[in-house]
């Protein structure tokens, strides 16, 4: 019955797709936002050790980095974001 009630909404939005086809589908979406979500999370992250680096350098000792691998780390953002 979940299972049903599950695919219902898949279902209405790709009236004729399988339901496995559209499981398949949303599975590829999920996976999809999951990767976006983790570039962004990797993109902020750079972000703020840049912030740090420059501002509070005494900071990324305590956080047990050395610099070259700081450096390393913001090399890593998009050529037009550093």
């Amino acid at each position: 019955m979940n299972d049903t009630l599950a695919s219902a909404p898949l279902q209405a939005a790709c009236p004729g797709m399988p339901v496995g086809l559209a499981e398949v589908s949303r599975q590829r979406l999920t996976t999809l936002r999951n990767i976006i979500a983790a570039w962004r999370e990797r993109t902020r992250f750079r972000w703020e050790l840049k912030r740090m680096s420059k501002d509070n350098p005494h900071l990324i000792d305590d956080i047990g980095l050395t610099r070259r691998q700081v450096e390393a780390e913001i090399a890593k953002l998009p050529f037009w974001q550093r």
